[in-house]
């Protein structure tokens, strides 16, 4: 009677903590699902660069990357949504890193160039492909940018000019397919002036910060892991986005940054990795 008086009260113990477990895990289930993956952070970071013109202190520079634009979740729509916050940090220009589809981009690239075409940066919008532009359709997504009014920085340098000051925005074409040409860009940019580089995979950073020119570098791919866990680098990471994940990074003598991205490939999931909208506020040095 005694172990049968205790069993049941034991029993009723072990099935709430079972169906606490369950109701914990569709939770975290829908929260990764359904709420994350919209839930957009917006990240102000002050940069101070070394070869900043004092003429170009305060720029503001949105990042965004990774727009993955399907049907769900980052649908047209959702997409505008984002603009929308993104005019409303009033940035200088804005930069995207690459991947702006995962499949069928001439069914989305219609969408891809009205909502991007609705980006209204003081000077301009910045771009390059990734790895999925690639696999998919490079000549649709440099046509949405045409469209868009986005300028193609592709294996070439973009030079804003303030007085005798320059400010220079470079970008290679996609690390993973090959395309990259970082020795034309080196050609092409001026030997003065700050220079930050844009590229789609973050573990380039290695090799651009070895050449002592650019100041930042601003890269994407890696998603943030989508999931990661307190305290530990993310469980799964792509190839060329292991080494510099997430986040800010010093290489050397170039600061890199790595944004979360905007989308999301399968498991359509964020958890701890919310979407990111980075806004860097540049300074000069007082050796500049």
């Amino acid at each position: 009677m005694i172990r049968r008086t205790l069993a049941k009260p034991a029993l009723k113990v072990v099935g709430k903590i079972i169906s606490l477990g369950v109701l914990l895990g569709i939770c975290t289930l829908t929260y990764a699902y359904k709420i994350e993956p919209g839930w957009i952070d917006v990240s102000h970071i002050d940069l101070t660069l070394p070869h900043l013109a004092p003429e170009f202190q305060g720029l503001r520079i949105a990042q965004i990357s990774d727009i993955h634009i399907d049907d769900d979740p980052m649908t047209q729509e959702r997409l505008e949504k984002i603009v929308q916050l993104i005019n409303q940090q009033k940035p200088d220009l804005v930069a995207i890193t690459g991947d702006f589809v995962t499949w069928k981009p001439e069914r989305f690239a219609p969408k891809l160039a009205i909502a991007l075409g609705k980006l209204k940066p003081k000077q301009a919008t910045v771009a390059v492909l990734g790895n999925h532009d690639h696999w998919t359709n490079p000549t649709v997504i440099r046509q949405v940018l045409d469209q868009a009014g986005i300028i193609d920085l592709s294996n070439t340098v973009h030079t804003l000019q303030r007085g005798s000051a320059k400010f220079n925005i470079a970008g290679v074409d996609d690390f993973w397919e090959g395309k990259d040409r970082l020795d034309l860009v080196l050609e092409q940019l001026p030997q003065e002036g700050a220079a930050i580089l844009l590229v789609h995979e973050p573990d380039f950073a290695d090799i651009s910060s070895a050449t002592g020119r650019f100041d930042l570098e601003l890269s994407g791919h890696s998603h943030g892991g989508q999931v990661k866990f307190p305290f530990i680098k993310p469980p799964v990471l792509p190839s060329l986005g292991k080494k510099y994940p997430v986040g800010r990074y010093q290489v050397g003598e170039m600061i890199h940054y790595t944004n979360r991205g905007l989308g999301t490939i399968k498991p359509k999931v964020r958890f701890n990795a919310r979407p990111e909208i980075t806004v860097f506020t540049l300074e000069a040095s007082s050796n500049s």
